[in-house]
């Protein structure tokens, strides 16, 4: 087992298709997704519909 000091910041923000930008991708799609069903559960209308599309 490797020491915590040699392990990579899996919490980093890093850009380009690195394992940390792709864990910060997840999260944000899992967040958007819960935006876009709370709106849809508060309102008559979806995302899309609000927005007039």
């Amino acid at each position: 087992m490797e020491d915590r000091e040699t392990l990579p910041n899996r919490n980093a923000w890093k850009v380009g298709f690195t394992p940390q930008a792709e864990i910060w991708n997840g999260r944000l799609a899992m967040l958007g997704f819960v935006v876009a069903l709370g709106i849809q559960l508060v309102s008559s209308d979806g995302v899309l519909g609000i927005l007039g599309l």
